[in-house]
């Protein structure tokens, strides 16, 4: 690993690296050759990576947009090229993985790959074109970190089952986003703690609270998995500016838990 190259490029975003050699108290390693992870110190936040004892893994910087803060980092390891957004979004750095059925080799094109489907769909209908595509408000949704809102314009919803101040969270133990009304439709019912994040089933759930007299007391919330999700009012997160929607949006999640390369993200939004 060619640490002198590495720094330079992550200068020209106007970031810091450190390459180390073993993890900080507060992380552990992940599962490849490496581990990303965005760390602090008294100057600030800093890009780390942490390569296995004894690994020397191949890593390279294939674009470079210094104006807006971002480049694409590749990890080459056991024959896969595992490629990672690396930026800036709105108060704080991130590492975000990218997904291998998306053929990306610049930073714009890495910012579309982790666009869904519908998301992608939304801006062709609303032929939202250039830069604007990227930007986290356009005439097709608005963005706050990983999470995409896709205006609905006729959405009507029974009122009685509106929930208020609900978190958004992708599973993965980061910190939620708190939507002031939020309406969910379909899915799974499933039980979530601190323990358990992802949720178990009912069944899970029953399970658990017979087998550990303690399991009562987890602070357990009932959510549904994988449901049609839709907000509107301010949704607020400590590291992102509160957005406030006008009428109901969709709720959709950007692609990154689709990549492989994630496993090797340590940082949590």
């Amino acid at each position: 690993m060619d640490t002198l190259f590495l720094n330079k490029k992550f200068e020209r975003i106007g970031a810091r690296l450190k390459i180390v050699d073993r993890p900080r108290q507060r992380r552990g390693t992940t599962a490849g050759l490496l581990t990303l992870d965005i760390g602090e110190d008294r100057r600030g936040e800093f890009f780390e990576i942490m390569p296995q004892r004894g690994a020397d893994p191949e890593v390279d910087v294939l674009d470079v947009q210094p104006a807006d803060r971002h480049l694409l980092l590749l990890v080459r390891e056991d024959g896969a090229k595992n490629k990672y957004l690396c930026g800036h979004d709105e108060r704080h750095w991130f590492v975000a993985g990218i997904p291998e059925s998306a053929p990306v080799g610049t930073v714009r094109q890495a910012m579309e790959a982790l666009q869904p489907v519908e998301v992608r769909s939304a801006v062709a209908r609303k032929r939202v074109s250039g830069k604007s595509r990227n930007r986290r408000r356009n005439a097709a949704f608005i963005r706050q970190g990983e999470w995409f809102f896709l205006p609905e314009a006729h959405m009507a919803v029974e009122e009685s089952l509106v929930l208020t101040n609900e978190p958004l969270s992708r599973g993965n133990g980061g910190k939620p986003h708190w939507a002031e009304f939020c309406y969910r439709t379909g899915g799974e019912t499933v039980h979530v703690c601190g323990r358990h994040p992802n949720g178990v089933t009912e069944s899970q759930y029953r399970k658990i609270l017979s087998g550990n007299s303690h399991a009562k007391n987890w602070r357990w919330r009932t959510m549904r998995r994988n449901p049609g999700v839709y907000v509107r009012g301010r949704v607020r997160h400590p590291d992102h500016a509160t957005i406030t929607l006008q009428g109901w949006h969709r709720v959709v999640m950007n692609t990154e838990n689709e990549s492989r390369a994630m496993r090797n993200v340590a940082f949590l939004d």
